[in-house]
């Protein structure tokens, strides 16, 4: 069922967009895939072994964008750190899709915080529980605007480290 076809009891919230660099249009935003411990010095930073250890994804919630360029500090934590990230923005999904045909799924690229309450985080792995408090709140997703790849794409490769 789609919300077409739905009546609601409440208000559904407006989906999260980000504006585009010399488009009018906004870019609607589904969901926030995250890589982690993809950055071997920083899996080490942290207290993992990057040989070790395989980067895993996980999700932040589109609410959690933040565009205003403030970055509210969260109330229950004392310990919030942030890491830049290289943002990708898919304009078509799909499953096993080939390497050659990937970048035919790309929108465009832009620039995001990852912000991270550190100590609820630390919190979290000692009971072995999911990290989602400490990552998934309120503002944890600073983005700024999408610039759509300009004539050839330049391909990157990278690896684990």
């Amino acid at each position: 069922m789609t919300t077409n076809e739905a009546g609601f009891v409440i208000t559904p919230p407006a989906r999260p967009v980000l504006p585009v660099v010399g488009m009018d249009e906004m870019f609607p935003v589904q969901r926030i895939y995250c890589i982690g411990r993809n950055y071997a010095a920083h899996a080490i930073e942290m207290g993992h072994d990057s040989d070790r250890e395989p980067p895993f994804f996980f999700q932040k919630n589109p609410d959690n964008i933040e565009t205003s360029g403030r970055f509210v500090y969260p109330v229950k934590s004392a310990d919030v750190h942030h890491e830049i990230e290289m943002v990708v923005a898919l304009k078509a999904g799909g499953s096993n899709i080939p390497v050659k045909a990937a970048l035919d799924h790309v929108f465009g690229y832009g620039v995001g915080l990852d912000m991270t309450r550190r100590d609820l985080q630390a919190e979290a792995k000692k009971l072995g529980r999911p990290w989602e408090i400490a990552k998934a709140f309120e503002g944890s997703a600073p983005m700024g605007r999408w610039f759509p790849p300009p004539g050839p794409v330049i391909r990157m490769r990278a690896g684990w480290n």
